[in-house]
């Protein structure tokens, strides 16, 4: 299959699951990245800049949302640029300030990002010059209530984060607790739609320029989630387990399941969705469903990623 056409000077390091893809965009005058991925792929994430670089500065870093997948590497990348301008979505630059990681989800959630500075907020609605060619911001709620995605009107390029995959789109967080979220959902796919990308660049996976199909998909996913909501809530929890492992690689089933009763995600979800599942019994299952689907296997005691 041949690759989509990508504006010119952008370059997409395409990123296992653990970390988001990151977008490096070059003009003349100045270098963007957008995404920085995890924080235990931040060397790489670096390494990857400095050798696309070649000696040029890079200048300016975005993030589409605050995820710890999309933005481990920024104080590495801060660290390595003292000048780069850091631009993040409006929703939760207070929380940056003062930097509350439970607030920014990496408490809840069992992930690690290491406390990083901001210089500009993304607003919806605005234009941000990225290399030669002005992108627009749009909101993009659901996934995250406070994430953005990109749009080039004259390529025609979306940069769609966990928006939309093209088979899918991201855990839809709000839900896990308790917030009704998959209604904007649907209106992010809905925008999507009526900004009519050519090609997509998403937060994970390859760039794609069967967008209607990926709608479609998209929209026939939410669905199932909307009629189905427990299938959601146990998608998501095999994904912040699965994550774990991806980060780990192996682990004592003891230890994994202490670290999931010591994560507040696993007991809401637990309290709100499966109130009379025993918790190690109801981690199990989820274990040994990923072991089914070849996400992971078991020997004994431990656990290990795979797949």
């Amino acid at each position: 299959m041949q690759a989509p056409t990508l504006p010119p000077n952008l370059s997409i390091f395409e990123r296992g699951w653990l970390s988001s893809n990151n977008i490096l965009i070059c003009g003349d005058d100045a270098c963007a990245l957008i995404d920085s991925g995890y924080v235990s792929h931040a060397p790489q994430t670096l390494a990857l800049v400095q050798a696309a670089l070649q000696g040029r500065p890079l200048d300016v870093l975005v993030n589409t949302h605050l995820h710890s997948d999309h933005c481990g590497g920024n104080v590495a990348l801060q660290s390595a640029y003292p000048a780069l301008i850091t631009h993040i979505p409006p929703g939760q630059a207070r929380h940056v300030e003062n930097w509350d990681p439970h607030a920014l989800t990496y408490t809840p959630t069992g992930q690690r990002c290491p406390q990083f500075r901001f210089d500009a907020l993304l607003q919806p609605g605005s234009e941000l010059l990225l290399g030669e060619q002005r992108w627009q911001v749009h909101a993009a709620p659901g996934h995250d209530p406070h994430s953005v995605i990109l749009f080039e009107p004259a390529s025609r390029t979306l940069i769609s984060a966990d928006a939309l995959w093209q088979r899918g789109f991201g855990v839809v967080f709000p839900e896990l607790e308790g917030l009704d979220a998959f209604d904007a959902v649907g209106k992010t796919i809905d925008l999507i739609e009526s900004l009519a990308p050519q090609v997509v660049i998403p937060g994970h996976g390859s760039a794609f320029d069967c967008v209607e199909q990926s709608i479609a998909v998209a929209r026939a996913r939410l669905d199932s989630f909307v009629t189905q909501p427990d299938k959601h809530v146990s998608y998501a929890a095999k994904v912040l387990l699965k994550f774990k492992l991806l980060e780990v690689q192996t682990i004592a089933l003891d230890d994994f399941i202490a670290w999931a009763c010591a994560t507040p995600y696993f007991s809401t979800i637990f309290q709100r969705h499966f109130p009379a599942l025993d918790f190690r019994h109801g981690i199990e299952q989820l274990i040994g469903d990923l072991v089914k689907s070849g996400a992971a296997a078991r020997d004994g005691v431990m656990v290990r990623n795979a797949g």
